[in-house]
């Protein structure tokens, strides 16, 4: 097992029930956030690119979209490129929505770190920092290194 046996991931599991668990009472749904998600960081996409870039099904994405559009957290627009298709945007509402799945998240982690001594969260906190920097490097490099290690070990394997 992993040196950090995986602790990383299981926290981050707690904290996202917790989280999906307040944002129901938004009447948002992890797969609706997902969407969310996509289409404000590629505003102006269309609904088939939410399917392939999710891997989800058309008339899942169809459902989901449709229902967003209803609770007001995102309109569609003509695409002037294509008379068929339209543009995704998210809503002012998506942003807010935005906001409070971060300040949720950001109650559930200063709770989670408020029995640690003022010295021992600030350590933590620069050593998880190191950690994060490191992985969004790692993904940035298209996971080049680790992609790297799981074939070795895959071929250990085989």
């Amino acid at each position: 097992m992993d040196a950090a046996g995986r602790k990383i991931t299981k926290i981050a599991r707690e904290v996202g029930k917790f989280t999906v668990r307040s944002m129901r009472r938004e009447g948002v749904g992890t797969a609706e956030f997902d969407v969310i998600h996509l289409v404000r960081h590629n505003p102006g996409m269309t609904q088939t690119q939410v399917v392939q870039a999710l891997n989800m099904d058309k008339g899942a994405a169809a459902k989901r979209v449709a229902s967003l559009e209803n609770k007001g957290y995102l309109i569609r627009r003509p695409n002037p490129a294509d008379g068929r298709s339209q543009l995704l945007y998210a809503t002012e509402a998506a942003e807010g929505l935005r906001n409070s799945k971060a300040h949720i998240e950001e109650v559930f982690y200063t709770w989670l770190l408020s029995d640690l001594e003022e010295e021992e969260r600030k350590q933590f906190c620069r050593t998880l920092d190191k950690l994060y920097r490191k992985s969004k490097a790692q993904r940035q490099a298209d996971f080049r290194d680790v992609a790297e290690l799981l074939e070795k070990e895959e071929e250990h394997e085989g």
